[in-house]
């Protein structure tokens, strides 16, 4: 049930644009503490990007509150001065999600990082936004317990982040996605007042409607997460593929065994470069590709599996096939793949990193276009991919020191989501919308779709002070009717409104 707010949000204070942000930061240090305010122009820059760092602003203001009392006090204040502001948690997201706003607050919540309870009967726990997602796998392993969603900066990354992305992993394929393991939370809305969802609620789903909405709805302040019990067995294999179509034959062939592996992850010759030169992870020499699958389950089953995919893998062309003996060797199999993503830094001095679906069957057809596209515009492209839900994580790679590089890597990383469209795919899986993708939402949806959507979003915030910019491609007014707007709107030429 929702808790009310300290005191009702006042309406906004008449103030000149240039004194708000400074008045803001006066009213906050009180309750926040003086530390935790930052003004310095110097130390506000350490927050102007996410994980896509091709994407930049400097925020106007920076508070890391500590308890979800003072992030509604901040939420508040910025209600009350009709300032825009953006939740921030690791800063690993992909999509520009937390991108801030120059005239707005960035809320970093990287000091709410408690686990506040471990319930193993009912597999359950209730961490703050701030601690990252493998601090709770390591908090309850010794129980026979962990956490399922694995997203690869699963080290560094935040539960909160995750819950705003809806984030995956590679493990997804198996045990789904953040949206699967949260049961309930806490979190302030955009007039600041703090409110519980669950999912014993009645009624419409609004929990699911908030885990993945990047932050437009409001701001994460405890989690409710399920635990999972530790299978019985787990055998991790590397199979090393000439090309990449044989990689991807094998994909189709084992899933269309009946077998759901735990994992299936593909990276190709470019991302293997990439990988060896970052940690040295010695995949087998000639790759053109290589796939890892994991299994899991009971023991025998998982046998039996495994003896199957051996077979499909040595039958679609792999000319080794690797299996982990131990867990030491299972990490030495993932290390490769779990620093993909950095790890093209050493073969690339900038990166644009993408993150389209396309059906199974349609993968050889999509890299083979991608291929094309990277020698159209002279642009390398190294691809990594959960494979077994068909999620490509292409990684545009371009020299940012060289004129109009990075023009063309945003072509072919805005052609490439094309493709996915293309073959009835998402621009996204798991990575968000964020600003980076907002552009290429009206391709996937009609302006009524997204005017349902927008119409979701005004429920929640009808000032548009929530992450404003985000998701949407266009600018939209909570009070106007849905439809083709076509012109500057009336409240906004008027003066009476602003656009974010």
């Amino acid at each position: 049930m929702p808790k009310p707010p300290t005191s009702p949000t006042p309406p906004p204070e008449p103030t000149r644009p240039g004194d708000t942000l400074s008045h803001l930061a006066a009213r906050l240090r009180g309750p926040l503490g003086e530390p935790w305010v930052i003004t310095d122009p110097v130390r506000l820059r350490t927050y102007e990007c996410d994980g896509l760092t091709y994407h930049r602003a400097t925020p106007g203001l920076v508070v890391l509150p500590e308890t979800a009392e003072q992030v509604a006090t901040v939420v508040r204040e910025c209600a009350r001065a009709g300032v825009p502001f953006v939740a921030r948690g690791a800063g690993t997201g992909l999509s520009g999600g937390a991108l801030p706003r120059t005239d707005g607050v960035l809320i970093v919540t990287s000091r709410m990082r408690r686990i506040l309870s471990i319930d193993l009967p009912n597999r359950l726990a209730v961490v703050e936004p701030g601690v990252t997602n493998l601090a709770v796998t390591e908090a309850v392993r010794g129980h026979g317990f962990y956490y399922a969603p694995d997203p690869s900066s699963q080290q560094v990354c935040s539960i909160g982040g995750n819950v705003a992305e809806n984030s995956g992993g590679a493990h997804c394929l198996k045990y789904g996605f953040t949206v699967n393991h949260v049961l309930a939370l806490e979190i302030v809305t955009p007039d600041g007042e703090i409110v519980e969802l669950s999912t014993l609620d009645p009624g419409y789903d609004l929990l699911g409607a908030f885990v993945g909405s990047e932050g437009t709805l409001g701001i994460t302040t405890k989690i409710t997460v399920r635990l999972t019990r530790a299978p019985e067995t787990v055998i991790t294999m590397l199979a090393a593929f000439d090309r990449v179509e044989n990689g991807g034959r094998a994909v189709s062939s084992i899933i269309g065994s009946g077998i759901v592996p735990a994992a299936i992850e593909m990276m190709d010759a470019l991302a293997i470069e990439a990988a060896e030169a970052a940690v040295a992870c010695a995949y087998p020499e000639g790759a053109g590709a290589v796939l890892i699958v994991e299994l899991d389950g009971p023991r025998a089953e998982v046998a039996g599996h495994f003896d199957l995919v051996t077979e499909i893998c040595r039958e679609a062309g792999a000319f080794e096939v690797r299996t982990a003996d131990g867990p030491a060797e299972r990490a030495a199999i993932w290390k490769g793949r779990k620093s993909a993503f950095a790890a093209v830094g050493r073969i690339s001095p900038a990166y644009i990193v993408q993150d389209g679906v396309v059906p199974r069957t349609a993968l050889p057809e999509v890299l083979a276009r991608i291929e094309e596209l990277s020698a159209e515009y002279g642009i390398r492209v190294a691809n990594v991919f959960h494979a077994g839900d068909g999620n490509l994580h292409p990684l545009v790679l371009f020299d940012d020191a060289e004129p109009g590089a990075g023009e063309r890597a945003e072509i072919v990383s805005g052609r490439i989501l094309d493709l996915c469209v293309e073959h009835g795919g998402s621009i996204t899986g798991e990575h968000g919308v964020g600003v980076d993708k907002a552009k290429h939402m009206p391709k996937m949806f009609t302006e009524q779709d997204l005017d349902t959507m927008h119409l979701v979003r005004c429920a929640f915030d009808p000032r548009g002070l929530s992450n404003p910019g985000k998701v949407f491609p266009t600018p939209r007014l909570c009070g106007e009717v849905p439809g083709v707007r076509k012109g500057v709107h009336p409240l906004v030429e008027s003066g009476k409104a602003e656009q974010f």
